[in-house]
């Protein structure tokens, strides 16, 4: 992605607007990645020109390599608002997330983790973390990664984080031992590698921000949906499911 991207704009209203944010894409400038100037903030504010929001902010956070639903707050009393919504755990999420192995139906995952996940978690403060998954899709395809079976094991999940820890269903998904393909910091790269190559080359974090239901700044509640694009569905149209969803 070397050029300013034009976001998808799923909803608007004067306190919201909420884009379709595109995977490797960061929601806004940071010291973590200094060498990327590319970001959605700078992307939606050249879209929307001059006549756009001064207030323009992004109301939570959101992986650099995850995609789907991204909201932004044009006025400081809805970002104020819709922060705390975020902190308090008023906001429902679901995540789809393509991972290592076939996890059990259904998963209530509540282990600890530690406040700074780029560094050592020992000696860190351990935080309250809730992740309820649930398996959607098993699929078994022809490639062998490593030594032993000469196939490999996927399936898909949703993910609904009752907690907002960062990397939260990353690094719970990494101590069920079913990381997420994609995931150079907390997945297997030779599975990383094998997933990319047969699926001709596509090599994201296959992790997607698929439905929101928040708090509306101006009262009542919003439903917000973001299905999964075209590289999802090529994922789907691959040989070897045994258990394929509707995404």
């Amino acid at each position: 992605m070397n050029h300013m991207p034009n976001l998808p704009i799923l909803y608007a209203d004067e306190h919201l607007i909420v884009v379709d944010k595109p995977a490797g894409l960061l929601v806004h400038r940071t010291s973590l990645d200094a060498h990327e100037d590319l970001n959605a903030l700078d992307a939606l504010r050249a879209q929307l020109g001059e006549d756009g929001p001064p207030h323009l902010a992004p109301a939570h956070r959101l992986d650099k390599g995850t995609s789907g639903l991204l909201v932004f707050t044009t006025r400081a009393t809805a970002a104020r608002e819709l922060g705390q919504a975020f902190d308090q755990g008023q906001v429902q999420k679901r995540y789809v997330a393509l991972v290592r192995g076939w996890p059990e139906e259904r998963i209530d995952h509540d282990q600890p983790l530690a406040r700074d996940p780029e560094l050592p978690s020992t000696g860190q403060v351990q935080l309250p973390a809730r992740t309820a998954f649930q398996r959607i899709g098993r699929v078994e395809w022809p490639f062998q990664v490593g030594s032993g079976h000469t196939s490999s094991r996927y399936a898909l999940v949703e993910a609904r984080p009752e907690t907002g820890r960062r990397h939260q269903i990353r690094r719970h998904l990494k101590q069920l031992s079913h990381p997420i393909v994609g995931d150079a910091t907390h997945g297997k790269g030779a599975h990383n590698r094998a997933v990319a190559a047969w699926l001709g080359g596509v090599q994201r974090l296959w992790l997607h921000a698929a439905e929101l239901h928040l708090p509306h700044p101006a009262g009542g509640q919003l439903h917000l949906v973001c299905p999964p694009g075209p590289a999802w569905q090529m994922l789907l149209e691959k040989d070897g499911w045994l258990e394929k969803p509707a995404l």
